[in-house]
């Protein structure tokens, strides 16, 4: 049998009915080459092993595997995030969070010498890392109830070089003194039986679903433990469904923020919602 090309296994890829980048991303990746070298190289036959770690993660991708999880990497508001099966793929609908933070640091909360900002649920430690890297006076702290999330946040933290303290916990519970001025978080945030929930089977569950089924839990919970860990006038920033965005205002409203609003995901879609809590 004639050794295969890697023209032959991206036509093999469309067979699976595989997005063309995402082939041609396993390619460069199986084998460690430049896209450049790939198009130059396409027809030259590959070593047997090669191509059969290839067809493995072009199957696996066409199963439904995150190519992020295949690749171990995700670029995440101009971050290059190592990511596992740990933590939930990151999300570019995600950057909308970050770029809200970011913008009540350099406006409302410019001010602050250093401001406490705090993500909590942090997973690979994109939201934390991302505002560390748009705004180095800010003290970051990020929070996950999972050791191997952390383990893998504080190894991105490291080799990036973005100071954030990483802590053990759910929510708010490991948080101590200073007050916050600034808190996001990206909680799970789907029912227990979401049809969105069979095409994240490979992601970890308890990032997507709150451990009561409940898609609001999380949110709520959040919602309710803020106002002790909140300074005067501190906000909270929160992702979620994109039909989530009144009943989430609706539980900040009821907890006594000000100044609730929006921020639309790239589809368009309410995907954050926050609140000031008062006494600026």
């Amino acid at each position: 049998m004639a050794e295969a090309t890697l023209a032959q296994l991206l036509h093999e890829a469309r067979a699976l009915g595989l997005d063309r980048f995402d082939a041609q991303a396993l390619a460069a990746h199986a084998l460690q080459q430049p896209r450049a070298w790939l198009i130059a190289h396409a027809n030259e036959p590959l070593a047997a092993d090669t191509a059969a770690r290839l067809r493995t993660l072009l199957r696996r991708r066409a199963d439904g595997e995150p190519l992020a999880y295949l690749t171990g990497w995700r670029g995440f508001h101009g971050l290059e995030l190592q990511v596992t099966p740990a933590v939930l793929d990151p999300r570019p609908d995600t950057e909308t969070l970050v770029d809200w933070a970011l913008g009540l640091l350099s406006g409302e909360l410019s001010g602050i010498a250093t401001p406490q900002v705090a993500d909590l649920g942090t997973g690979s430690g994109a939201i934390a890392l991302a505002v560390a890297q748009g705004c180095p006076r800010a003290a970051l702290r990020a929070v996950d109830a999972s050791a191997e999330a952390l383990a893998v946040a504080r190894a991105n933290g490291q080799r990036l070089g973005l100071p954030v303290q990483w802590l053990q916990g759910s929510w708010w519970q490991p948080l101590g003194a200073p007050p916050l001025h600034l808190a996001l978080s990206n909680p799970p945030y789907l029912g227990a039986d979401d049809p969105h929930l069979p095409a994240l089977r490979h992601e970890p569950r308890a990032a997507l679903v709150p451990a009561a089924g409940d898609a609001l839990a999380d949110l709520r919970a959040i919602v309710a433990g803020a106002a002790p860990h909140l300074a005067p006038g501190g906000w909270l920033l929160l992702e979620h469904g994109f039909e989530q965005a009144d009943a989430v205002a609706a539980l900040l409203a009821a907890a006594g923020f000000e100044a609730i609003g929006h921020r639309h995901d790239l589809a368009g879609h309410p995907r954050c919602t926050g609140g000031r809590r008062p006494g600026a």
